[in-house]
């Protein structure tokens, strides 16, 4: 059959009527957060201030009962806070959870370290690098070379060049360079590689270094400036006994500018 080649074309479609909505849906508001265990872990924190060090805050339970909060988001709020240094928790007869007066070397680490709100993660990568130190300083012992001593003595002039120039925060991003190159010498790909992210995930967190009049920033680094110095000497040599007495003493003491959990963010 012939087509009509004067038929009319067909009248466009109505448009559809709108979609309409449940009176009862609302629109989610995105926006910053914080986790429960974040919040009863600040509610801690408040309450470890309020205090004098070493005052009994209460039981476990009077202070999860005081956050309202459950018990499993109690205990991670806990760890939040232990891990900032501001509560301890002391067993048996009389125990409970009191407040904490840092140290000046975890002050130096926790507040004059100002790292954002991931302390978690901050304080488990540093206890896993503290674990894998020493197998890294045994692979450098073992595998280093001369050109390798000289690039950590490198890293070194530019530890003593932050320090002369009380530039902490220059001065941790060093030491952990010397650190990374330290781990580079090893044979291990596995170790190496999961160090190396280790370290990333300590630096990414830290915002900046801030002086700490309990513990002079001077004479701080000049320890750990001395501390790094005796290690990569002992590596060259070869004193085995030595780099890893260094080591272990190094991480004893190191709730430090190598990085440790903030007591808050900044």
């Amino acid at each position: 059959m012939a087509h009509d080649a004067t038929r009319a074309p067909a009248p466009p479609r109505a448009p559809a009527p709108p979609r309409q909505l449940d009176p009862r849906w609302q629109p989610i508001e995105r926006g910053p957060t914080r986790t429960r265990p974040e919040h009863a872990a600040d509610h801690l924190a408040a309450l470890a201030e309020a205090a004098q060090p070493g005052d009994r805050l209460g039981t476990k339970d009077e202070l999860r009962t005081r956050c309202g909060v459950s018990v499993g988001t109690f205990n991670e709020a806990l760890r939040l806070a232990q891990a900032r240094g501001i509560i301890a928790v002391r067993p048996g007869p009389g125990g409970g959870l009191f407040a904490m007066r840092q140290s000046p070397m975890v002050r130096l680490g926790n507040s004059v370290l100002a790292l954002d709100d991931d302390a978690a993660s901050v304080a488990d990568a540093i206890r896993l690098r503290n674990v894998l130190d020493p197998l890294l300083v045994e692979d450098a012992l073992r595998h280093a070379s001369a050109a390798d001593v000289q690039d950590m003595r490198e890293h070194l002039t530019r530890m003593a060049s932050a320090a002369a120039d009380l530039d902490g925060t220059a001065f941790v991003h060093a030491n952990w360079a010397l650190h990374a190159r330290i781990a580079a010498v090893s044979p291990n790909a596995i170790l190496r590689s999961f160090y190396l992210s280790l370290l990333e995930i300590i630096e990414s967190h830290v915002l900046a270094v801030q002086p700490d009049e309990a513990h002079p920033l001077p004479e701080y680094i000049r320890s750990r400036y001395e501390l790094h110095a005796a290690l990569v000497e002992a590596i060259d040599t070869r004193e085995s006994a030595r780099a890893l007495a260094l080591i272990g003493e190094h991480n004893t003491t190191m709730v430090s500018g190598d990085a440790q959990p903030p007591a808050r963010g900044g």
